[in-house]
């Protein structure tokens, strides 16, 4: 390559005495060929593109580690969402019940820690809680029976109202007829409307959440005894409440006629 370019540039000096002036031959006999240049191979560019991709790509190893981390994180996520679900589902029932019971919530007539003395209190007297406020307005309670679609029973109120002062006893009666041809038994599930009042409506005897068994035919009288306590006139989300709805509800028990665990009764 180099003496190709050294022999082009004597013959073009050569050439150039026949025709060129006598400036030109001067200038180019100082002039001095260049270096010729070195070009960059295509094989040596390749092999640099490809030592850059090797060391700058993830290798198969490192690429399935990073996936099975991933996959390892979104199994212990689904596992904790499963497990968190079990438990609470499990635990609502009792949690929801506590809440009921303590806040009134739901209906349920329980009276509130915040109403009232507790029964926990030395000092706490039941019989001040039944003295009859003769001053306030009497309190309109109606009473609501119904049974569960699979219980072939007949339930229904004695009365359809009582009107009762606050602090006052009022005792009523329900009346259940068992309308099959076997003995069964019947658990009845009770709430109170407006929930606002259910805090207040304190029961001293009733037949809710115990075993009821009536055998074929047969009718009973089932009574309720209860009260509504005085702290309510003092709470202001009872004003402008003159009525309050007691309701029952029978369902038959878990067992079968001849007292033997059973599953949950299915309306198929």
């Amino acid at each position: 390559m180099n003496s190709f370019y050294q022999t082009s540039w004597r013959s073009l000096r050569a050439s150039t005495s026949s025709w060129a002036c006598a400036s030109c031959r001067r200038a180019l006999a100082r002039a001095k060929p260049l270096p010729p240049r070195r070009s960059i191979t295509n094989s040596a560019t390749k092999k640099q593109q490809q030592a850059t991709g090797a060391a700058g790509a993830p290798s198969m190893e490192r690429m399935a580690e990073y996936y099975r981390y991933k996959n390892r994180t979104t199994m212990y996520y689904t596992l904790s969402i499963i497990l968190g679900t079990v438990a609470f589902s499990y635990g609502s029932v009792p949690m929801y019940k506590m809440i009921c019971q303590t806040t009134g919530w739901g209906g349920q007539p329980v009276r509130a820690p915040g109403h009232g003395p507790s029964s926990s209190d030395p000092d706490y007297d039941p019989a001040s809680r039944l003295t009859p406020v003769t001053d306030a307005r009497r309190i309109r309670v109606t009473f609501n029976a119904s049974v569960s679609d699979i219980l072939p029973w007949k339930f229904v109120p004695q009365q359809r109202e009582v009107r009762v002062l606050p602090g006052e006893t009022a005792l009523a009666f329900y009346t259940a007829t068992n309308k099959s041809d076997s003995d069964i038994i019947g658990v009845a599930t009770y709430s109170v409307t407006p929930a606002q009042v259910a805090p207040y409506f304190s029961k001293i005897q009733c037949f809710c959440f115990e075993e009821q068994r009536l055998n074929a035919g047969e009718t009973v009288d089932m009574p309720v005894f209860f009260y509504l306590d005085p702290d309510l006139l003092n709470d202001l989300n009872m004003r402008g409440i003159n009525e309050v709805t007691l309701s029952y509800t029978f369902f038959k028990a878990k067992y079968d006629n001849n007292g033997n665990f059973k599953g949950f009764p299915t309306t198929t």
